[in-house]
């Protein structure tokens, strides 16, 4: 009996072991997801036609090289509630017809838009229409210059025209616009001022999504190539960043404020977590924003 029961098992490993070892190989014709070299952010910009919407991107196609930041997979994570352009009624006779693309997301950049702080959330349309008037007549820049605004009670708002989920070229950091993306803190932040904490989980938010799309870690580091020298660097120079930088990282200026300076490291590292890099839990922010604070004013 002891005699039967090897030969049974002996049998049962000559079955299973064959049958089991071309399961750790990929199949036959499936393609590695790679990383590839983005040449879109220092090429050419394209250009968006009104009525062309944006794809959602294959996980399979390859990815833009982005330096200690790079991933070959993508990290989902939710998209932020964002008030669109015609919630806050921007007039859209004001900026240019088209927008521009870069090849991907490879960093954010952080600014505050310099205005005062004690606004009431409900006003802050208001605000940008402003804002959005002085960028386009005042500094010729076609449109404002932010992707997103935040305002201190962790409102999303869109900025730029071209699409909230595609990498539209700014013109919020001079010399670093391609590729990267402008959120902008309503409100000043100088020495001192306390960063309200639904704004930081805001930006925070905002960050782990447009990075994810890339597959680019928040706490990581990214190189830039400077498209102009008034920038901190020559043009065409390569400089390393932050994932998550301040505005001043890449042009001489205070901007945003030695206060939301201060908190980025807690910002970078929350971003992180919320696209899951880190295994201690982060409720993801609710961000959600109401009709009464996105038609006033």
């Amino acid at each position: 009996m002891r005699l039967y029961r090897m030969r049974l098992y002996r049998m049962a490993l000559w079955i299973t072991v064959p049958v089991a070892l071309p399961l750790l190989a990929a199949p036959a014709g499936l393609t590695a997801v790679r990383a590839a070299r983005d040449t879109a952010p220092e090429g050419a910009p394209s250009v968006w036609r009104p009525g062309v919407t944006a794809q959602p991107v294959d996980a399979g196609r390859p990815f833009p090289a982005l330096g200690a930041a790079s991933m070959a997979l993508r990290r989902t994570v939710p998209r932020p509630a964002i008030v669109s352009r015609a919630q806050w009624r921007a007039d859209e006779t004001k900026r240019d017809s088209h927008a521009h693309y870069a090849g991907g997301v490879r960093a954010v950049f952080v600014h505050h838009t310099d205005t005062p702080n004690g606004y009431d959330c409900a006003d802050v349309p208001r605000t940008l229409r402003n804002l959005y008037t002085g960028q386009t007549r005042d500094r010729s820049w076609g449109d404002l210059g932010y992707n997103f605004l935040v305002d201190k009670c962790g409102t999303v708002y869109e900025g730029r025209a071209g699409g909230a989920d595609r990498a539209v070229v700014g013109s919020h950091t001079l010399g670093f616009n391609q590729g990267t993306t402008g959120i902008a803190a309503v409100g000043t932040f100088g020495p001192g001022t306390p960063v309200p904490a639904a704004m930081e989980h805001a930006i925070a938010a905002l960050a782990a999504w447009k990075l994810g799309l890339s597959g680019v870690d928040p706490t990581g580091k990214v190189r830039l190539t400077s498209t102009n020298g008034k920038s901190r660097y020559a043009r065409g120079t390569s400089a390393e960043f932050d994932a998550i930088s301040g505005h001043r990282d890449g042009f001489a200026t205070n901007c945003p404020g030695e206060a939301l300076i201060a908190r980025l490291p807690a910002i970078r590292g929350l971003a992180a977590d919320i696209q899951g890099r880190y295994t201690r839990a982060v409720p993801f922010p609710r961000l959600a924003a109401t009709p009464g604070n996105t038609h006033r004013g």
